[in-house]
């Protein structure tokens, strides 16, 4: 599918020469001379990048960045007449992640946006790539498959105990409470008067993973508060 590219400038001699070229590389162009008017495709589509005119009457590029920043990660390009150097720190410092100064050749502008694209793309799928795959201490958890193993060997656990797991590597080092636990769970569920039943789960995962409940060497107990995995 190809990537979806918001432009907004109220110049639109500029706007318009930067959709052409743009969608001549087979991008979707969401073209805007009027920011107002923009913010409502920013919460309505969903984008893959943005390009935007700093100086716009009304909402300005900047107060445009920030919006965007409130619910999105997607890269932001600042176009601007300034060429000052307080203007792109005031830029950067507001989320963008690259600044054009005005005139620019547009392919230079292109180019802009497919390198801004590439990083976001690497960025994303290295994030999703670690976050499907936990280790800690000899156990290696694919969320995708919904698998456990320790030292190489395969656990066969429970919906529930691949959960805990999950959730207490996703806090290694970290002391996560029974009623956290619970919590995460099942959600809106009442946590009260079998709140043993987390202590059940913990003890068949270490009946599973061969551990001592005296001296375990995986998920420590800490009385009265919670547990933990050591880092």
């Amino acid at each position: 599918m190809s990537d979806r590219i918001l432009i907004v400038d109220d110049e639109k001699e500029i706007a318009d020469l930067v959709a052409l070229y743009l969608e001549n590389e087979n991008f979707i162009v969401y073209k805007y001379y009027d920011a107002q008017e923009a913010v409502k495709c920013i919460d309505r589509e969903k984008l893959d990048l943005a390009v935007l005119d700093v100086m716009m009457p009304g909402m300005d590029g900047y107060q445009m960045c920030r919006y965007i920043r409130r619910n999105h990660s997607y890269p932001v390009i600042m176009l601007t007449a300034k060429g000052e150097e307080m203007d792109k720190i005031t830029g950067l410092t507001l989320g963008a992640d690259d600044y054009i100064t005005k005139p620019f050749l547009p392919l230079e502008l292109v180019a802009r946006v497919k390198a801004q694209l590439r990083r976001y793309k690497r960025y994303n799928a290295d994030a999703q790539r670690e976050e499907s795959i936990l280790t800690c201490k000899g156990l290696v958890l694919n969320i995708d498959t919904h698998e456990c193993f320790l030292n190489e060997r395969l656990l066969p656990l429970t919906p529930t105990e691949f959960s805990i797991l999950v959730i207490l590597c996703r806090n290694k080092g970290k002391l996560v409470s029974s009623e956290e636990l619970f919590h995460q769970l099942w959600k809106d569920e009442y946590y009260g008067k079998n709140n043993n039943t987390i202590t059940v789960h913990i003890r068949h995962i270490r009946e599973k993973m061969g551990d001592s409940f005296e001296n375990p060497k995986y998920i420590k107990t800490v009385w009265g508060l919670g547990y933990k995995i050591e880092g």
